[in-house]
């Protein structure tokens, strides 16, 4: 994975809230610093899939914009997070003989390609990532890099996540509408842990769930590596829509009240303070309106339990909520809602703490919550280089996957000499 010239990564957060773009500069070896930032409100996104191309097509213009004045910089490809297309998981373990020789580079890009392409994906869905979560050698687990070791056979457990293909299309052309390339596709719970998860946690287990506003998506990491990822399309805006129907109020007063005075968990003060509630079709101050906010918090919190609910049934169905850990962390602008850590503690039995990016250098206190997780993750992600790019898993050239003209020649060269 290449870096832009001069070291400078863009990152790109297409959500249905907003569209956030984040421009660092690689000053030493993994330890990006921001820039420059843009963000905008997100317009033609529903659910994280583009429902209005032209409209998405504009916001993100306006973010990388911002972003490339506050650099000073140009910027020509990003990497884009996805959290639609109904991402799926699945994890198989595939085998190469490397005949008693040294592993080599060259046998972990065959068996990382090998396993890439015995995955089932159907045709109407494409590969996000193709990560090695474990290799073996002579049916040895727990080698997490097998270079130097030799061996008869060399395996891989191949972690693949998959989205939906149109969803994933009309991203592609929305940002190439940009004039920008995609370096990359990452599922946003994954980047967002990139972010805010320290090495321990994901050693040892750890659920993250990503707050989303048109959708909640969780990512299970383990022995450092991502082993599930899954998402329902429920999230903060679905939340302020509920207010604005069960207030009679617009969206843009719902989602104020929400953020100002909602919560997830009642108090004792909740029935003695009232809050003004503008009512959809009146003018401002025509009629006033007061609403306890223990009525407020009546309508937040059962959106809530509804989606963290949810949350616990894809875990446990999935089989991922023991080794998960007995820990959760959070991030997303649904995190921020008051009351959501310690109803999320009760409603899935676990620790919870709040996820907000801790590898990053330059971000204001204004970018550097959990709602700025996932693009913080893009720049992480990046910077690291991980295992399914650096090694070819997922973009490697035409005569290693065989598809190009001489393609099959130069593998069958490179395998017998």
């Amino acid at each position: 994975m290449a870096l832009a010239r001069g070291g400078l990564i863009a990152a790109l957060d297409v959500g249905t809230t907003k569209v956030c773009c984040f421009i660092a500069r690689i000053e030493t070896p993994g330890h990006p610093r921001v820039i420059g930032i843009g963000h905008q409100i997100s317009k033609g996104m529903r659910a994280g899939s583009v429902v209005d191309m032209e409209a998405t097509e504009l916001s993100i213009r306006a973010a990388v914009d911002a972003a490339e004045r506050m650099a000073g910089e140009q910027i020509r490809e990003v990497f884009v997070n996805l959290s639609a297309g109904l991402p799926d998981s699945q994890t198989f373990g595939v085998d190469v003989p490397i005949s008693g020789h040294e592993v080599g580079d060259h046998d972990i890009r065959r068996v990382l390609d090998l396993g890439r392409s015995r995955g089932d994906t159907p045709a109407d869905r494409e590969i996000i990532h193709a990560i090695p979560v474990g290799y073996t050698i002579d049916g040895s687990r727990g080698i997490r890099d097998p270079r130097g070791m030799f061996g008869d056979l060399l395996g891989v457990d191949m972690h693949v996540v998959t989205a939906a293909a149109g969803p994933v299309r009309n991203l592609s052309v929305c940002v190439a509408r940009g004039h920008l390339r995609i370096a990359s596709m990452v599922m946003s719970p994954y980047a967002s842990g990139l972010a805010t998860l320290v090495e321990d946690e994901m050693d040892l287990g750890i659920t993250l769930i990503d707050l989303g506003g048109g959708s909640t998506s969780m990512a299970v990491f383990y022995d450092g590596s991502l082993i599930h990822s899954g998402a329902i399309p429920i999230g903060g805006v679905h939340v302020t829509n509920d207010i604005a129907r069960g207030l009679l109020t617009p969206t843009t007063h719902a989602e104020r009240m929400k953020t100002l005075y909602g919560s997830a968990m009642p108090s004792v003060s909740d029935d003695r303070d009232f809050i003004d509630v503008p009512q959809v079709g009146e003018a401002e101050h025509e009629a006033p309106n007061h609403v306890p906010r223990s009525l407020l918090n009546a309508i937040i919190r059962p959106r809530i339990e509804e989606t963290l609910e949810l949350v616990r049934a894809h875990l446990k169905e999935s089989g991922f909520d023991q080794i998960g850990g007995r820990k959760i962390v959070l991030t997303g602008g649904g995190s921020q809602l008051q009351g959501v850590s310690e109803l999320a503690s009760m409603i899935l039995d676990k620790q919870v703490r709040i996820g907000r990016p801790i590898r990053l250098g330059g971000l204001a206190e204004a970018a550097g919550g959990p709602a700025f997780a996932t693009c913080a993750g893009l720049v992480a992600y990046a910077a690291r280089g991980p295992v399914e790019a650096a090694l070819g898993a997922q973009r490697v050239t035409d005569e290693e996957t065989g598809r190009g003209p001489f393609g099959k020649l130069g593998r069958w060269l490179k395998a017998n000499f």
